[in-house]
């Protein structure tokens, strides 16, 4: 089966699973690091910072994503996929120097903008390289990817801080992110020069 699916889609679901792997290692158990390291740090902290993500990104993508159905090329959707995937794989670093409760919260802040350009546009591009007939078997082989990176990740992430720290692991999580942007290089080629205005669903072959 996978054998039949084009070379943009590959790419792009292994480059989710390279990055969803990477944020994983620490999703389970950041608040356990602002408890632990930042100064006034609690559970009121955590929950802050995992609330300005998620509205920071669920607010912010909106008007990016109405930005990118503007343009009808690629180009602005991959390089707002490469960008935001990059900028957010610097957050991790960003959290081995942070010390403050505001720190943390302007780091979630940049995390949500990275993801709000990142993930309208993987969308995007993913949803037009997609083969006719192939549309479930495709999104699933990207859903189920990214559930298996995230869950072993997850299982790894707390062994790898309880024998290491969280330094290294941070690390390990902004190499990953920047990893995954980097093999979006692989399919700039294939990028569609323009798309129709009233066309979602799929465009041509790009092996």
């Amino acid at each position: 089966m996978l054998k039949s699916i084009n070379k943009v889609v590959k790419v792009m679901v292994f480059s989710d699973l390279v990055l969803s792997s990477g944020w994983g290692l620490i999703g389970p158990i950041l608040a356990i690091y602002i408890v632990g390291n930042i100064q006034g740090g609690n559970v009121k902290v955590a929950g802050i910072a995992m609330g300005v993500y998620w509205l920071g990104k669920s607010i912010l993508q909106m008007p990016i994503a109405h930005y990118l159905d503007e343009n009808h090329g690629e180009k602005d959707d991959y390089y707002a996929l490469v960008v935001g995937t990059f900028l957010a794989s610097l957050v991790p670093i960003g959290f081995i120097f942070a010390a403050l409760p505001w720190h943390i919260y302007i780091l979630q802040g940049v995390h949500a903008l990275g993801m709000a350009m990142a993930i309208p546009s993987w969308s995007a591009i993913f949803t037009r390289h997609i083969e006719k007939e192939k549309e479930a078997f495709c999104w699933s082989l990207d859903s189920s990817s990214i559930g298996f990176g995230a869950g072993v990740a997850a299982i790894l992430g707390g062994a790898i801080a309880e024998i290491f720290g969280f330094i290294p692991l941070f690390v390990g999580v902004s190499v990953l992110g920047i990893t995954a942007a980097s093999l979006l290089l692989l399919i700039k080629k294939q990028l569609l020069p323009k798309v129709p205005k009233n066309r979602v669903f799929p465009m041509p072959k790009s092996h």
